[in-house]
Protein backbone atom coordinates (compact mmCIF):
# COMPACT_ATOMS: atom_id res chain seq x y z
CA UNK A 1 0.00 0.00 0.00
CA UNK A 2 1.27 3.10 -1.18
CA UNK A 3 1.93 6.47 1.62
CA UNK A 4 -0.80 9.13 1.12
CA UNK A 5 1.33 12.06 0.67
CA UNK A 6 -0.48 15.42 1.46
CA UNK A 7 -0.58 18.43 -0.83
CA UNK A 8 0.63 21.35 0.00
CA UNK A 9 0.39 25.47 -1.59
CA UNK A 10 3.64 23.91 -3.62
CA UNK A 11 1.99 21.69 -5.40
CA UNK A 12 -0.83 23.69 -6.04
CA UNK A 13 1.80 26.32 -7.60
CA UNK A 14 3.30 23.92 -9.62
CA UNK A 15 0.28 23.21 -11.65
CA UNK A 16 -0.87 26.26 -11.97
CA UNK A 17 2.44 27.61 -12.59
CA UNK A 18 2.20 30.71 -9.78
CA UNK A 19 4.07 31.33 -7.20
CA UNK A 20 3.25 30.14 -4.21
CA UNK A 21 3.30 33.45 -2.01
CA UNK A 22 0.39 34.16 -4.71
CA UNK A 23 -1.34 30.72 -4.15
CA UNK A 24 -1.40 31.45 -0.45
CA UNK A 25 -2.96 34.78 -0.44
CA UNK A 26 -5.60 33.44 -3.29
CA UNK A 27 -6.58 30.95 -1.01
CA UNK A 28 -7.32 33.69 2.22
CA UNK A 29 -8.85 35.78 0.04
CA UNK A 30 -6.79 38.76 -0.20
CA UNK A 31 -8.13 41.46 -1.68
CA UNK A 32 -5.51 42.15 -4.03
CA UNK A 33 -5.70 38.82 -6.03
CA UNK A 34 -8.41 38.69 -8.73
CA UNK A 35 -11.41 36.73 -8.74
CA UNK A 36 -10.18 34.95 -11.26
CA UNK A 37 -7.12 33.67 -10.07
CA UNK A 38 -8.54 32.62 -6.41
CA UNK A 39 -11.00 30.74 -8.36
CA UNK A 40 -8.94 28.79 -10.18
CA UNK A 41 -6.46 29.00 -7.06
CA UNK A 42 -9.50 27.08 -5.06
CA UNK A 43 -10.83 24.55 -7.75
CA UNK A 44 -7.23 23.36 -8.05
CA UNK A 45 -6.79 22.68 -4.07
CA UNK A 46 -10.03 20.73 -4.50
CA UNK A 47 -9.07 18.87 -7.18
CA UNK A 48 -5.62 17.91 -5.05
CA UNK A 49 -7.20 17.60 -2.19
CA UNK A 50 -5.17 20.03 -0.16
CA UNK A 51 -5.82 20.60 3.39
CA UNK A 52 -4.45 23.84 5.08
CA UNK A 53 -2.65 23.02 7.98
CA UNK A 54 -4.94 25.10 10.52
CA UNK A 55 -2.49 24.14 13.33
CA UNK A 56 0.58 25.14 10.84
CA UNK A 57 -0.45 28.94 10.51
CA UNK A 58 -1.80 29.54 14.45
CA UNK A 59 1.85 28.86 15.13
CA UNK A 60 2.86 31.60 12.78
CA UNK A 61 0.39 34.16 13.59
CA UNK A 62 -0.36 33.32 17.55
CA UNK A 63 -4.03 32.58 16.88
CA UNK A 64 -5.52 29.37 16.73
CA UNK A 65 -9.20 30.43 15.47
CA UNK A 66 -10.24 28.02 18.00
CA UNK A 67 -12.53 28.41 20.98
CA UNK A 68 -13.38 25.82 23.59
CA UNK A 69 -16.20 25.84 25.65
CA UNK A 70 -16.70 23.77 28.61
CA UNK A 71 -20.33 22.61 29.80
CA UNK A 72 -21.49 19.77 32.36
CA UNK A 73 -24.10 18.36 29.93
CA UNK A 74 -24.66 19.17 26.92
CA UNK A 75 -27.90 16.61 27.02
CA UNK A 76 -29.68 19.26 28.85
CA UNK A 77 -31.58 21.56 27.45
CA UNK A 78 -30.25 25.23 28.70
CA UNK A 79 -26.38 24.14 27.84
CA UNK A 80 -27.74 22.66 24.45
CA UNK A 81 -28.91 26.00 23.23
CA UNK A 82 -26.22 27.95 24.69
CA UNK A 83 -23.48 26.06 22.81
CA UNK A 84 -25.31 25.62 19.42
CA UNK A 85 -26.04 29.73 19.75
CA UNK A 86 -22.34 30.13 20.52
CA UNK A 87 -21.08 28.10 17.93
CA UNK A 88 -23.05 30.02 15.27
CA UNK A 89 -22.16 33.62 16.56
CA UNK A 90 -18.33 32.44 16.67
CA UNK A 91 -18.69 31.35 13.07
CA UNK A 92 -19.65 34.69 12.19
CA UNK A 93 -16.43 35.65 13.24
CA UNK A 94 -14.57 33.29 11.85
CA UNK A 95 -13.57 30.85 14.44
CA UNK A 96 -14.62 27.40 15.39
CA UNK A 97 -15.74 25.04 18.33
CA UNK A 98 -14.18 22.37 20.72
CA UNK A 99 -17.36 21.56 23.02
CA UNK A 100 -16.53 19.06 25.70
CA UNK A 101 -18.81 17.72 28.54
CA UNK A 102 -16.94 17.65 32.58
CA UNK A 103 -20.36 15.62 33.39
CA UNK A 104 -20.60 17.57 36.51
CA UNK A 105 -17.41 15.86 37.31
CA UNK A 106 -14.43 18.27 38.89
CA UNK A 107 -11.42 16.04 37.91
CA UNK A 108 -13.07 15.91 34.43
CA UNK A 109 -13.24 19.51 34.61
CA UNK A 110 -9.11 20.35 35.33
CA UNK A 111 -8.35 17.58 32.74
CA UNK A 112 -10.24 19.26 29.77
CA UNK A 113 -9.04 22.90 30.83
CA UNK A 114 -5.16 21.42 30.49
CA UNK A 115 -6.35 19.72 26.95
CA UNK A 116 -7.68 23.30 26.08
CA UNK A 117 -4.76 25.42 26.99
CA UNK A 118 -2.47 22.63 25.27
CA UNK A 119 -4.62 22.63 21.86
CA UNK A 120 -4.09 26.76 22.23
CA UNK A 121 -7.45 27.96 22.28
CA UNK A 122 -7.88 31.35 21.56
CA UNK A 123 -10.66 32.02 24.29
CA UNK A 124 -12.39 29.44 27.00
CA UNK A 125 -15.71 29.62 28.02
CA UNK A 126 -17.08 27.78 30.82
CA UNK A 127 -20.32 26.47 32.86
CA UNK A 128 -18.87 24.84 35.83
CA UNK A 129 -19.73 21.62 37.20
CA UNK A 130 -22.16 21.17 40.24
CA UNK A 131 -19.55 20.91 42.89
CA UNK A 132 -16.44 23.25 41.38
CA UNK A 133 -15.31 25.78 44.58
CA UNK A 134 -12.23 25.73 43.67
CA UNK A 135 -11.18 27.57 40.18
CA UNK A 136 -7.30 27.81 40.15
CA UNK A 137 -7.02 24.82 37.44
CA UNK A 138 -7.97 28.17 34.90
CA UNK A 139 -5.22 30.05 36.68
CA UNK A 140 -3.21 29.55 33.53
CA UNK A 141 -5.50 30.86 31.49
CA UNK A 142 -5.86 34.26 33.51
CA UNK A 143 -1.76 34.44 33.89
CA UNK A 144 -0.96 34.00 30.35
CA UNK A 145 -4.50 36.67 29.41
CA UNK A 146 -6.31 34.42 27.60
CA UNK A 147 -9.68 35.36 27.30
CA UNK A 148 -11.71 33.64 29.70
CA UNK A 149 -15.80 33.74 30.40
CA UNK A 150 -18.03 32.16 33.38
CA UNK A 151 -21.46 31.76 32.30
CA UNK A 152 -24.85 30.23 33.85
CA UNK A 153 -22.98 28.35 36.89
CA UNK A 154 -20.09 30.61 37.65
CA UNK A 155 -17.59 31.81 40.39
CA UNK A 156 -18.54 34.52 43.11
CA UNK A 157 -14.94 35.92 43.98
CA UNK A 158 -12.62 34.66 40.70
CA UNK A 159 -11.26 37.88 38.86
CA UNK A 160 -13.05 37.52 35.46
CA UNK A 161 -15.84 38.12 33.64
CA UNK A 162 -18.89 36.64 34.36
CA UNK A 163 -22.44 36.08 32.42
CA UNK A 164 -25.39 34.78 34.37
CA UNK A 165 -28.67 34.45 34.89
CA UNK A 166 -30.73 36.52 37.52
CA UNK A 167 -31.47 33.28 39.89
CA UNK A 168 -32.37 35.45 42.72
CA UNK A 169 -35.11 37.34 40.77
CA UNK A 170 -35.97 33.54 39.37
CA UNK A 171 -36.53 32.38 42.93
CA UNK A 172 -38.31 34.98 44.07
CA UNK A 173 -40.52 35.17 40.62
CA UNK A 174 -41.47 31.31 41.05
CA UNK A 175 -42.56 31.29 44.76
CA UNK A 176 -44.20 35.26 44.51
CA UNK A 177 -46.64 33.28 41.75
CA UNK A 178 -47.51 30.65 43.83
CA UNK A 179 -47.94 32.39 46.56
CA UNK A 180 -50.26 35.25 44.21
CA UNK A 181 -52.36 31.91 43.16
CA UNK A 182 -53.19 31.30 46.69
CA UNK A 183 -50.70 28.74 47.66
CA UNK A 184 -49.53 28.45 51.63
CA UNK A 185 -47.48 25.47 51.71
CA UNK A 186 -44.94 26.01 49.01
CA UNK A 187 -42.20 23.08 48.64
CA UNK A 188 -38.82 24.01 46.80
CA UNK A 189 -36.26 21.07 45.13
CA UNK A 190 -32.91 22.36 45.21
CA UNK A 191 -29.92 21.75 43.27
CA UNK A 192 -27.06 21.11 45.88
CA UNK A 193 -25.80 24.86 47.29
CA UNK A 194 -21.77 24.47 46.22
CA UNK A 195 -24.05 25.86 43.09
CA UNK A 196 -24.28 29.95 42.79
CA UNK A 197 -27.45 29.03 40.64
CA UNK A 198 -29.48 27.41 43.72
CA UNK A 199 -27.92 29.56 46.47
CA UNK A 200 -29.69 32.47 44.88
CA UNK A 201 -32.74 30.43 43.63
CA UNK A 202 -33.39 29.62 47.63
CA UNK A 203 -32.31 32.91 48.59
CA UNK A 204 -35.85 34.07 46.49
CA UNK A 205 -37.79 31.13 47.40
CA UNK A 206 -36.98 32.13 51.31
CA UNK A 207 -37.28 36.16 50.69
CA UNK A 208 -40.73 35.96 49.22
CA UNK A 209 -41.98 33.50 51.87
CA UNK A 210 -41.00 35.72 54.66
CA UNK A 211 -41.96 39.11 52.71
CA UNK A 212 -45.84 37.19 52.64
CA UNK A 213 -45.49 36.44 56.44
CA UNK A 214 -45.22 32.45 54.93
CA UNK A 215 -43.09 30.34 57.80
CA UNK A 216 -40.29 29.09 56.13
CA UNK A 217 -39.29 25.35 57.17
CA UNK A 218 -36.25 23.43 56.34
CA UNK A 219 -38.29 20.16 55.89
CA UNK A 220 -39.52 21.75 52.58
CA UNK A 221 -36.53 22.39 50.80
CA UNK A 222 -34.81 19.60 49.43
CA UNK A 223 -31.43 19.58 48.10
CA UNK A 224 -29.65 17.18 45.01
CA UNK A 225 -28.92 16.62 41.47
CA UNK A 226 -31.52 17.88 39.69
CA UNK A 227 -32.26 14.22 38.13
CA UNK A 228 -35.21 12.46 37.19
CA UNK A 229 -34.54 9.44 39.95
CA UNK A 230 -33.79 12.07 42.30
CA UNK A 231 -36.96 13.61 41.72
CA UNK A 232 -38.77 10.38 42.03
CA UNK A 233 -37.57 9.85 45.34
CA UNK A 234 -38.12 13.06 47.30
CA UNK A 235 -41.55 13.19 46.08
CA UNK A 236 -42.19 9.98 48.36
CA UNK A 237 -41.22 11.23 50.93
CA UNK A 238 -42.98 14.74 50.51
CA UNK A 239 -45.96 12.92 49.67
CA UNK A 240 -45.07 9.72 52.25
CA UNK A 241 -48.39 11.64 54.46
CA UNK A 242 -50.37 14.88 54.59
CA UNK A 243 -50.37 17.63 54.86
CA UNK A 244 -49.15 17.40 51.42
CA UNK A 245 -47.39 20.79 49.93
CA UNK A 246 -49.83 22.84 47.92
CA UNK A 247 -47.22 24.50 45.63
CA UNK A 248 -43.96 23.22 44.49
CA UNK A 249 -40.92 25.40 42.81
CA UNK A 250 -38.76 22.79 41.59
CA UNK A 251 -35.34 24.13 40.35
CA UNK A 252 -35.49 22.43 36.86
CA UNK A 253 -38.01 20.86 34.14
CA UNK A 254 -37.07 18.08 34.54
CA UNK A 255 -37.81 17.77 38.15
CA UNK A 256 -41.58 19.86 37.66
CA UNK A 257 -42.40 16.94 34.87
CA UNK A 258 -41.47 14.26 37.01
CA UNK A 259 -43.31 15.69 39.61
CA UNK A 260 -46.15 15.87 37.94
CA UNK A 261 -45.64 12.08 37.18
CA UNK A 262 -45.95 11.19 40.39
CA UNK A 263 -49.08 13.16 41.20
CA UNK A 264 -51.02 11.32 38.13
CA UNK A 265 -50.08 8.04 40.04
CA UNK A 266 -51.38 8.83 43.52
CA UNK A 267 -54.36 10.89 42.20
CA UNK A 268 -53.10 13.95 43.14
CA UNK A 269 -54.55 16.97 40.61
CA UNK A 270 -52.35 19.14 38.75
CA UNK A 271 -53.51 22.09 39.39
CA UNK A 272 -56.23 21.44 41.34
CA UNK A 273 -54.45 20.41 44.33
CA UNK A 274 -51.33 21.46 43.56
CA UNK A 275 -49.59 24.30 41.83
CA UNK A 276 -46.08 23.41 40.11
CA UNK A 277 -43.43 25.65 38.66
CA UNK A 278 -40.10 24.70 37.11
CA UNK A 279 -36.86 26.65 35.92
CA UNK A 280 -35.61 27.23 32.43
CA UNK A 281 -38.25 26.94 29.70
CA UNK A 282 -37.64 23.44 28.33
CA UNK A 283 -39.84 22.57 25.00
CA UNK A 284 -41.33 19.50 26.87
CA UNK A 285 -43.05 22.22 29.22
CA UNK A 286 -45.68 22.95 26.46
CA UNK A 287 -46.30 19.07 25.56
CA UNK A 288 -46.45 17.73 28.51
CA UNK A 289 -50.27 17.56 30.13
CA UNK A 290 -51.27 20.30 31.95
CA UNK A 291 -48.24 22.07 30.40
CA UNK A 292 -45.65 23.71 33.24
CA UNK A 293 -45.34 26.81 34.18
CA UNK A 294 -41.46 27.49 33.87
CA UNK A 295 -38.46 30.68 34.41
CA UNK A 296 -37.31 31.59 31.22
CA UNK A 297 -33.73 32.23 30.83
CA UNK A 298 -33.34 33.51 27.86
CA UNK A 299 -30.38 30.97 26.82
CA UNK A 300 -30.07 32.39 23.17
CA UNK A 301 -29.52 36.04 25.00
CA UNK A 302 -27.07 34.71 27.12
CA UNK A 303 -25.08 33.03 24.60
CA UNK A 304 -25.11 36.13 22.26
CA UNK A 305 -23.84 38.37 24.55
CA UNK A 306 -20.73 35.54 25.61
CA UNK A 307 -20.00 35.50 22.37
CA UNK A 308 -19.83 39.46 21.70
CA UNK A 309 -18.19 39.74 25.07
CA UNK A 310 -15.38 37.26 24.37
CA UNK A 311 -15.06 39.10 21.07
CA UNK A 312 -14.06 42.20 22.72
CA UNK A 313 -12.12 40.78 25.01
CA UNK A 314 -10.25 38.88 21.93
CA UNK A 315 -9.48 42.23 20.28
CA UNK A 316 -8.18 43.79 23.11
CA UNK A 317 -4.48 44.34 23.60
CA UNK A 318 -4.04 42.30 27.54
CA UNK A 319 -3.11 44.55 29.80
CA UNK A 320 -2.54 44.00 33.72
CA UNK A 321 -4.78 41.41 35.72
CA UNK A 322 -8.03 40.94 34.81
CA UNK A 323 -10.80 42.26 37.06
CA UNK A 324 -14.24 40.52 38.01
CA UNK A 325 -17.12 42.22 35.90
CA UNK A 326 -20.44 40.83 35.67
CA UNK A 327 -23.96 41.03 33.87
CA UNK A 328 -27.14 39.83 34.03
CA UNK A 329 -29.53 38.13 31.77
CA UNK A 330 -33.02 38.89 32.73
CA UNK A 331 -35.52 35.71 33.38
CA UNK A 332 -39.49 35.93 32.57
CA UNK A 333 -41.93 33.69 34.29
CA UNK A 334 -44.37 31.61 31.37
CA UNK A 335 -47.36 30.78 32.83
CA UNK A 336 -48.98 27.61 32.18
CA UNK A 337 -51.78 25.38 33.26
CA UNK A 338 -49.81 23.79 36.01
CA UNK A 339 -50.24 26.72 38.08
CA UNK A 340 -53.56 28.03 36.94
CA UNK A 341 -56.71 28.76 39.03
CA UNK A 342 -56.69 29.08 42.90
CA UNK A 343 -54.96 26.51 45.53
CA UNK A 344 -56.72 24.26 47.81
CA UNK A 345 -55.49 24.47 51.05
CA UNK A 346 -53.44 21.33 52.33
CA UNK A 347 -53.80 20.15 48.96
CA UNK A 348 -55.44 16.23 48.39
CA UNK A 349 -54.56 13.41 51.01
CA UNK A 350 -54.40 9.53 49.04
Amino acid sequence: MSKRTEKTIVDIAEELKLSVSTVSRALNDNPNISARTKDKVKKMARKLGYRPNALAAGLRNNKSKTIGLIVPRISMFFPATISTIIQNKLQEHGYNLIICQSNDSYEQEVALVNTLYSARVDGLVVSTTLYTTDFSHFDVFKDNKIPLIFFDRVPKDYNVKVIKGDDYVGGYTATTHLIEKGCKDIVHISGPLSCNLYVERVAGYKNALQEFKLPFKKTRVFYHELTRDNAWQTCEKIFAQPPFPDGIFASNDTTAITIMQYCRKINVRVPEDLKIVGYSNDPRTEIVTPPVTSIDQYPAMMGERVVAALMELINTAPSGTPRYSQEIIPIQLIARESSAGTAKRGGKKK
